[in-house]
């Protein structure tokens, strides 16, 4: 047919063909599962020990983790880096933290392959491979696995949750959180807790509650779709907090002392058959204070620690079990991969007395027994942000040395629990093949009948390194697959081997035998060239578990053979060069959106500014202008940056102006100007000038002067002995035009909103506009 023989409304062959009611529709295949395919939850606890659950002998109730034990498997032999980001990017990747990049915390990067805290996108994540296989993914609570320095507003947004194939996010981004007032990320957004400590509100309750929204959305429309969720809460890490009858259950029961503790959960664990017969448990650490050595009201305080990590620790049990039976009643229990790990053996940050305020470590600032003491009453409360002494540490990883950050079994070997009744026939059995947290995604997989994808999002990925325990499932006696494993944290290594363990403590088997004080230790290449040749120690841990009789020296060769493979691991996985753990890592600058920057603008109604995006004022003059409109009844905050734990803030209240330096929840340097400020707009400033220096070795930063202008005119100056010299806040960020979480300064009540008109507040830390007029007009004169 030509184009002229052609007629309107006819089809036309060869061009236009049939119409859509003669065509068969081509819809592109929508995403789907394998039939049947399971769900996947991982259960990821904070600085739980090794003997802080019941089913592993504790006295501490867990009857819902237990039920899980119980249900399922108890793995005796399951190990982690003994720190928190190092093993959740293992934990996600099936790789090795320095191959993630993540040798140590996010807070502690350093510029070198596998320590920069970047996980590299070659490293895929399970949450991107399960997505991809026609799973929804969800993760609450805890994340720390974004570079502390992109936690902003600003981003980049592709190391967050949902840049790592997690379709939905609710929790915080950092290391730990206040439970009553916590930072909480909503997806890619800053957000408010919905309700206050007043209300009741608690972080754990709330993690649950979304957790089982997310299911109930999806599983509504898409009832055959399976997930993976990914649920992190905050505990146990810091702040130990729990409501008070939680605490009060465990009164009185934790009097006899933390060796007493060890020796009964010690011999529960032999009657659970959770270690083996024979096991000895490890020495009396030289760090802890021996119990009946302390005055009467160290240990009043220090039972009372424990009692409320106790009720901590079962609150959270109880809402675990919240979210078990909303999966029983809904039906998808049976089908849903379980896996419940701690991150990591138990904390020894409260240091030998504990603290009422972890940001205390941080800066090195020394406890205070008497205001821990004062505080007692009101921990697991919102007004501290508390930890125990590391004596309980060590009693909580029982019968092992040592504890978290330590590549002792202390600070490796750590709870883990596995429960799916449709994929797992035996129950209630213990497990003791070895495996690490690398080798979870490759279980998974295994489990799911999926291959480790060769590429995500177009990029090429790189070998698992963990691989599957899943044979161990349904028998006891098959052997270990995972024969070989490296550790390293914080300079402190250990390798195992077949049976085999070799460990090379940083700086020594203790602080005291290493005569160093905790978090002090320097590294140079004489000292790990000494450590090699005298600091290793050897264990037949097959024979040995608990690390007690060191065989170094009739098995030299054994020895050297393990030091020779500790060696061709670190070099196979990026561990060089080795750092020692000192708290300048944390002040150590790293890289910043915006370079060499030293003039900072903030304006009201923006999300926070995290601790280390933020302007960095500690131990340097500054000055912060505000651009205010003011009425007579104008009151509120015009910038603050932390909390209750530490922080300072700049306000109007009572029509003066007002800053107030809270240094560490210990002491508050209050500055109020003399005069009103006057309605209308105004220029409100604050200016900080050193007078000395920061000394890091007792936890002080540099004093100063600090000084109110309102309109050019000085209108108050006084001195601010005390400052943080590394850390400002614990996880509160800085905020314009109000206070965000809890109050910086207790002469306000939070969020205490600015009720004027504030146009901006600018921060300068380049330290040329600070200046006494009153000192050069002196000197001036002096000159003539």
């Amino acid at each position: 047919m030509s184009l002229k023989e052609y007629k309107p409304g006819s089809p036309f062959p060869g061009v236009i063909g049939r119409t859509w009611e003669q065509s068969s529709p081509a819809w592109p295949s929508p995403l789907r599962s394998k039939p049947g395919a399971p769900n996947v939850l991982f259960i990821i606890l904070d600085d739980t020990g090794f003997g802080h659950l019941g089913c592993y002998g504790s006295p501490i109730r867990t009857p819902n983790l237990d039920r899980l034990a119980k249900g399922g498997l108890l793995y005796n032999n399951m190990h982690t880096t003994a720190l928190c980001s190092p093993t959740r990017s293992c934990v996600l990747t099936g790789r090795n933290h320095h191959s993630n990049g993540m040798a140590t915390i996010t807070e502690t990067s350093m510029g070198y392959p596998g320590y920069n805290g970047n996980i590299p996108f070659e490293n895929g994540f399970l949450s991107e491979m399960l997505m991809e296989a026609g799973y929804n993914t969800y993760a609450l609570g805890k994340w720390h696995l974004t570079p502390a320095e992109q936690t902003s507003a600003a981003g980049p947004y592709s190391r967050w949750p949902l840049g790592r194939g997690f379709e939905r996010y609710y929790g915080f981004l950092g290391g730990d959180t206040h439970q009553y007032y916590p930072d909480l990320v909503h997806d890619n957004h800053a957000t408010r807790p919905p309700a206050t400590p007043e209300e009741g509100y608690h972080l754990t309750p709330d993690l649950v509650d979304r957790a089982m929204d997310c299911i109930a959305d999806t599983k509504q429309v898409a009832p055959d779709k399976p997930f993976f969720l990914y649920f992190a809460p905050g505990a146990m890490h810091a702040p130990h907090h729990v409501p008070r009858e939680w605490a009060d259950g465990y009164a009185g029961q934790f009097d006899d002392g933390w060796d007493a503790y060890r020796q009964r959960v010690f011999q529960k664990q032999l009657e659970l058959g959770v270690i083996p017969k024979g096991t000895q448990l490890s020495r009396h650490d030289p760090d802890v204070q021996d119990w009946d050595s302390l005055p009467p009201e160290e240990k009043h305080l220090y039972s009372r620690m424990m009692e409320v990590f106790a009720g901590y620790l079962e609150h959270t049990d109880h809402h675990i079990g919240r979210l078990l039976q909303f999966l029983e009643d809904t039906g998808e229990l049976a089908n849903t991969l379980i896996m419940v790990l701690s991150d990591n053996g138990a904390s020894a940050e409260g240091g030998p007395h504990g603290s009422v305020n972890e940001l205390k470590f941080f800066n090195n600032t020394p406890e205070s027994l008497e205001q821990n003491l004062a505080a007692l009453e009101d921990l697991g409360g919102p007004k501290y942000f508390n930890h125990y002494p590391w004596g309980w540490a060590w009693a909580g990883d029982t019968p092992f040395r040592r504890w978290k950050r330590e590549t002792y079994r202390g600070g490796t070997t750590d709870p883990f629990l596995v429960h799916w009744p449709k994929g797992i026939q035996a129950k209630g059995e213990v497990r003791t093949q070895y495996a690490h947290a690398i080798d979870m995604v490759p279980t998974v997989l295994d489990c799911l009948g999926l291959e480790p994808p060769r590429e995500i999002r177009g990029v090429t990925q790189s070998p698992l390194e963990g691989v599957s325990f899943r044979h161990t499932f349904n028998d006891a006696n098959a052997p270990s697959h995972h024969r070989t494993q490296y550790f390293e944290m914080f300079s402190s290594r250990a390798i195992y081997h077949d049976g085999w363990r070799a460990v090379c403590p940083f700086p020594g088997p203790s602080f005291a035998e290493a005569g160093e004080a905790f978090g002090q230790s320097l590294l140079d290449e004489g000292r790990l060239r000494e450590l090699d040749a005298h600091g290793w120690e050897l264990y037949h841990v097959a024979e040995d578990c608990s690390e007690t009789k060191n065989v170094a020296e009739e098995n030299r060769g054994k020895l050297i053979e393990m030091i020779a493979l500790w060696y061709a691991e670190a070099g196979r996985y990026q561990v060089f060069p080795l750092a020692s753990p000192t708290l300048a890592m944390f002040a150590m600058e790293r890289p910043q959106l915006t370079k060499d920057r030293t003039h900072y603008v903030y304006r009201p109604h923006t999300s926070p500014a995290p601790e280390n995006a933020a302007v960095h004022v500690l131990n340097r003059p500054h000055t912060i202008t505000a651009d205010a409109e003011v009425t007579p009844d104008t009151e509120g905050v015009l910038l603050c940056h932390g909390g209750l734990t530490g922080g300072y803030t700049f306000f109007i209240q009572d029509r003066k102006l007002h800053y107030v330096y809270n240094f560490v929840g210990e002491r508050e340097f209050h500055i109020e100007s003399a005069v009103d400020v006057p309605e209308g707009r105004s220029e409100l400033k604050f200016e900080f000038e050193p007078t000395g220096k920061a000394d890091l070795a007792v936890g002080k930063g540099a004093p100063g002067r600090g000084r109110l202008y309102i309109n050019g005119d000085l209108v108050a100056q006084s001195t601010i002995d005390d400052t943080m010299p590394v850390a400002i806040s614990l996880g509160e960020g800085l905020t314009c035009g109000r206070d965000e979480q809890s109050s910086v300064s207790q002469r306000y009540a939070a969020p205490f909103e600015f009720t004027g008109t504030l146009h901006q507040v600018t921060v300068d830390v380049a330290g040329e506009h600070v200046r006494d007029p009153q000192a050069e007009r002196k000197e001036a004169m002096a000159k003539q």
